[in-house]
């Protein structure tokens, strides 16, 4: 199973503990597929060095430097029109479309209410832990 994690889940999960720090040790243990386009990579870069300015402390690059190396890169194509409210959330339905992933996973309600989309399920961490981790433990 291929799946696409939003920026906000793949930070949550390196950073607190919960469904998205479940959801990634899940990839860590081969359970699923974690794929990115290099729209998202330069995204989860940009949001680990925002972080580290607003918060000198803290430092995710290790964590994210396994995520880029291991993760499946695909290059993905434009969408052809805006599907999401928030534009720059296409570039996971395009990544996912691209890849073939069923899932994209986060918490952002503009990329919720567009699942579907091409057979794309959008769930939020819970739900993916719910539906595809939970009967594994």
């Amino acid at each position: 199973m291929r799946v696409v994690l939003d920026t906000n889940v793949l930070v949550s999960g390196i950073l607190f503990t919960g469904p998205p720090h479940q959801i990634l040790l899940a990839w860590s243990q081969g359970l699923f597929e974690l794929v990115l386009s290099p729209e998202i990579g330069d995204e989860y870069r940009r949001v680990a060095r925002e972080l580290q300015c607003q918060f000198p402390t803290v430092d995710i690059g290790e964590a994210l430097e396994v995520v880029l190396v291991n993760a499946m890169a695909v290059d993905s194509e434009p969408l052809g029109r805006q599907v999401c409210a928030d534009a720059d959330d296409d570039k996971c339905l395009a990544c996912a479309v691209a890849s073939g992933a069923g899932t994209i996973v986060s918490g952002h309600e503009h990329l919720l209410r567009v699942s579907g989309y091409r057979v794309v399920e959008v769930l939020r961490p819970q739900a993916f832990v719910e539906r595809y981790l939970a009967r594994r433990s």
